[in-house]
């Protein structure tokens, strides 16, 4: 009986010498005017067996669509499809929770850069970054895998680069959505200690029982992901409803409550805390605020073999969280700003809005408030580790990983990845153990986040404009697509990938303390050094990449891959 790590076909031994692939333009090749028109040829059927022999029935299989793009994938159906556009849409809208993060995460912003300074940084962010969701959302809609990055440039690197690129961008990926992961019960634990702080005078909170609020968090997020999967498109529903409205009712109370600002202060008063040189060093020190409110588009294609109707649902639901996640976020934001009106004493609370809350309203009122953010922030939580553990499920199918084949077994039950659910969870809580010794240990998370993904977001919108310019006619065919618009929108992407990932490594302050010091560039070097000892001892011997079991690939040996 096949591992549950297998694919539809077995892994050609990656020694196997490889240099050209060669796509039949009217048969094979995933232009084909018809491709899209077939049913896998094993379709018809309304039950198939998986790869374990369990019976699974066209529910899973999702539309004939998502058969013949799983088919030229090579890939098998083993989850089930229970999300459609509109319960993605809210998976991706919960998950970025842009004005949630503009407001329990802006203290980066406001410190290199101030209160126009973090402003005038989301909105840069917010329009560079409009170029690198649309450049990914077509890339998952000629490819609607869980694989995501490491999957499209297997497929559309150039051909002696495809192995190790691939299994580098997939390393990547794993580290930007686990440490991404990790952010997330590190920012619910936290917040309910200060919460705490401010209704018991006596309490003062300390790094380590911040850490335990962290593992409870995560334990919890455990259970409900192994155990709740099938209700999670209507969870996902709710919380929709609650952030929308939750947003309401906070701005509403601010713009009726708050002290404010003037205008001019909001939009004009650029500051600096960090001591940099200048303040254009600063504000490029301190976008992280605005970037890490921004990022994440592509969780909805790292759930696309659960999702009906992939190569279309996907890259709409992309496009349109960002587009919502992003209005919002920008009126909170202001209306956020505006609140603000002593930035020194707001930069000393354990977290801004929670000054604002304080300046504002009674207790009762703040802890009720609060509580909105808190449970948003832990349902993001929930989405972030569901579309973790699929990436990495993902990876570990194709044998990227040590313990692969442990790693991406599929509960036959459950019908969910609950070992890549687990490892998930477990590299969260190892991640924790920064704040035993840092006050400052979410910032290195994040910014731990966003390097590794947008390293990510370079090599993979790289390597499609690479095949848009020397081989376009062998770009698979996407029903969502940029048309003549895909070479300057790709190239718009990858310049400001490339200039993001440079400034997500600086650290807040300039020559910070140990404890202030920006340890994502020594996180990132270490993962990637394992992942190099990795290649060495284990994975050039297993990892051939996903483009080998591709539909119409056709390898002539000249030695590619030795």
């Amino acid at each position: 009986m096949a591992s549950s790590s297998s694919s539809s076909e077995p892994h050609p031994s990656p020694t196997d010498a490889i240099t050209r692939e060669h796509y039949s333009l009217k048969a094979d090749n995933a232009r084909d005017n018809h491709a899209f028109d077939r049913v896998a040829e094993d379709g018809e059927d309304d039950h198939y067996d998986d790869y374990h022999g369990h019976l699974k029935t066209n529910r899973h299989r999702g539309t004939q669509f998502d058969q013949t793009d799983m088919k030229r994938m090579g890939k098998q159906q083993e989850l089930r499809r229970n999300f459609r556009t509109l319960s993605t849409l809210a998976f991706v809208v919960i998950l970025q929770g842009t004005w949630e993060v503009l407001l329990a995460a802006s203290y980066q912003g406001l410190v290199a850069g101030g209160l126009a300074g973090l402003f005038w940084s989301y909105v840069w962010t917010f329009c560079c970054n409009l170029f690198v969701v649309v450049s990914l959302a077509e890339m998952a809609s000629m490819a609607p895998t869980a694989g995501g990055q490491y999957h499209w440039v297997s497929e559309f690197a150039p051909i002696k680069h495809q192995r190790w690129l691939s299994y580098f961008t997939g390393w990547m990926s794993t580290l930007s959505w686990q440490a991404g992961t990790a952010s997330g019960p590190f920012l619910v634990g936290t917040m309910i200690q200060a919460l705490a702080t401010e209704n018991y005078e006596g309490y003062a909170g300390t790094n380590w029982q911040g850490t335990l609020c962290v593992w409870a968090i995560t334990v919890l997020v455990l259970l409900a992901n192994v155990y709740g999967g099938r209700a999670m498109p209507v969870f996902q529903n709710l919380m929709l409803i609650l952030h929308v409205f939750g947003f309401l009712t906070i701005i509403v109370c601010i713009w009726v409550l708050a002290p404010r600002n003037s205008a001019e202060v909001v939009f004009t008063s650029f500051t600096d805390a960090g001591g940099w040189s200048s303040m254009g060093l600063a504000l490029m020190v301190g976008q992280i605020s605005a970037i890490y409110a921004c990022i994440c588009s592509d969780a909805a294609a790292h759930l696309s073999e659960e999702i009906k109707d992939a190569s279309v649902a996907v890259p709409k639901a992309m496009l349109g969280s960002y587009l919502l996640n992003g209005g919002l976020g920008i009126i909170f934001l202001i209306t956020f700003l505006f609140s603000i009106v002593d930035l020194p004493s707001a930069l000393e609370a354990d977290y801004v809005f929670l000054y604002v809350f304080k300046e504002a309203f009674s207790l009762p009122a703040v802890n009720a408030l609060a509580s909105i953010v808190i449970i948003l922030i832990f349902a993001g939580t929930l989405s972030y580790n569901l579309s973790t553990s699929r990436q990495t499920w993902s990876f570990a199918r194709d044998n990227g990983l040590p313990f692969s084949n442990w790693i991406a077994h599929v509960h036959p039950t459950l019908e969910v990845p609950a070992n890549a659910v687990i490892a998930t969870c477990a590299f969260t809580i190892i991640l924790s153990f920064i704040n035993f010794g840092s006050d400052v240990a979410f910032n290195a998370i994040i910014s731990l986040n966003l390097v590794s993904l947008m390293i990510t977001y370079m090599i993979s919108i790289g390597c499609v404009l690479y095949r848009r310019v020397y081989e376009p006619e062998l770009l698979p065919k996407a029903r969502w697509s940029l048309g003549k618009w895909g070479v300057p929108v790709n190239l718009a992407a990858l310049a400001y990938t490339t200039f993001a990932f440079f400034w997500c490594f600086w650290p807040n302050y300039y020559r910070p303390s140990l404890t202030d010091f920006n340890w994502s560039v020594l996180m990132f070097g270490v993962v990637a050094l394992i992942a190099v000892v990795d290649w060495v001892v284990r994975a050039r011997k297993v990892y051939t990449g996903p483009v080998v079991l591709v539909e119409g690939r056709k390898e002539e040996p000249m030695g590619a891959f030795k």
